[in-house]
């Protein structure tokens, strides 16, 4: 951790504390005494009213009624947390009601040169996944689905959902526990675990017609849910390794039900684990032209019989 990331860090520790030591210091932030020590110092020159207690058993605490110094940010930090926020762009995040204001604040706290410089970057730099036709920072047309920030808050009380899905003509009612809440491919997806089905479902937030707490006081604790989730992972049944192309041809195309773990830090090598439920053909049938889209970039490591007739039969009208 660099020292002007270290001073932040530490001056956050010490508001948040009635007391603290310099052992204290040490610990928490694996440095050594004399770094401890001047660390402190300097904190103190920055304005922080910090008061010693003398004896065995001192240390440091605050001033009452003090106030934290404005944290500043190094010219490096605020073109990182602005390149971030650029890139966040029609990117359907929930809270962008605040895009404006955070950006103001931003832009508030820095020196005119750094302003300029922010500027230049918002011109020219262009994002994946960003619109070119919308380069304002502050433009306000990626607001998500209205039901995202509902959502959100509810499953910061409560992980145990009543959701209504539109599918289709039809309207249905799941009782949920909330898994995951992730954003891919331009659209937002819970991952819960259908009470009722015993079974983990992805649900797109576009499709939410509504969403409540579980009114139902008798409820599958979080352990019962993982157990029942670790069971259903022992029926895998179709295990492949994946190289760089057909890692970029996953993220061009996969079925919601299926995910990666990426093997090395490069992210150029994934294994998939997954469950094919061969009594569907329409699954069987999905999941065999997937395959042959990932193409010769994978290396099988556990595939059903009847995965592997399909895909001979699919090469067969090819090569008769």
């Amino acid at each position: 951790m660099k020292k002007v990331e270290r001073i932040n860090v530490i001056m956050r520790y010490i508001n948040n504390r009635a007391h603290f030591t310099i052992s204290e210091i040490m610990q928490e932030f694996t440095v050594s005494r004399s770094t401890a020590i001047r660390d402190i110092r300097e904190i103190e020159s920055m304005g922080m009213p910090l008061v010693a207690e003398v004896g065995r058993a001192g240390g440091y605490f605050v001033m009452n009624n003090s106030v934290l110094p404005a944290v500043r940010f190094t010219d490096t930090e605020v073109k990182a947390l602005f390149i971030a926020f650029m890139a966040t762009r029609n990117n359907q995040l929930p809270y962008l009601q605040s895009r404006q204001s955070l950006a103001e604040k931003l832009l508030g706290l820095i020196s005119e040169n750094q302003q300029d410089d922010l500027v230049l970057l918002n011109q020219l730099l262009l994002f994946e996944g960003t619109n070119p036709a919308n380069p304002d920072l502050l433009d306000l047309s990626d607001l998500p689905h209205p039901m995202l920030e509902k959502l959100i808050q509810l499953l910061l009380m409560d992980r145990h959902l009543l959701i209504t899905v539109n599918e289709g003509k039809d309207v249905k009612c799941y009782q949920i526990y909330l898994l995951h809440l992730y954003h891919e491919k331009g659209f937002w997806f819970i991952e819960g675990f259908d009470v009722k089905g015993e079974q983990r479902r992805i649900f797109p937030v576009d499709h939410l017609a509504d969403v409540q707490l579980d009114p139902v006081k008798k409820r599958l604790n979080k352990k019962r849910i993982v157990e029942q989730l670790s069971k259903q992972e022992e029926a895998i049944n179709l295990v492949i390794e994946l190289g760089p192309q057909a890692i970029a041809q996953f993220k061009k195309h996969h079925p919601l039900t299926v995910s990666i773990s990426y093997t090395n830090p490069f992210q150029t090598t994934a294994i998939l684990k997954t469950f094919i439920n061969v009594q569907h053909p329409e699954e069987l049938s999905e999941i065999t032209n997937w395959l042959l889209f990932l193409g010769e970039d994978i290396k099988v490591k556990e595939m059903p019989e009847q995965v592997v007739e399909g895909l001979q039969k699919r090469l067969s009208l090819f090569f008769p």
